[in-house]
């Protein structure tokens, strides 16, 4: 399935307060399937930074995992050699 490459969009970096950030614009959000009040997560990637919706379910396995890396450190550096 091809899907169209989303248009670059250019956004300014303005003074919020005391910080710096950014408006997004309704399409977006849209896109994003989010709104006032809900929150984004901003990662890093290969190719660049990526803007997504916030998913707690998927933060909550992130967790058990560094939880279980955590306790098994010596063990999955055995198993990694």
């Amino acid at each position: 399935m091809n899907v169209a490459a989303p248009k670059p969009v250019e956004l300014k970096v303005i003074q919020i307060g005391n910080s710096l950030g950014v408006t997004l614009p309704k399409e977006i959000l849209a896109a994003l399937k989010v709104g006032k009040g809900d929150i984004l997560t901003i990662s890093e990637t290969p190719d660049g930074i990526r803007i997504s919706p916030y998913d707690a379910e998927k933060a909550r396995q992130f967790g058990l995992v560094r939880n279980i890396m955590k306790r098994r450190r010596d063990a999955l550096r055995e198993l990694a050699k």
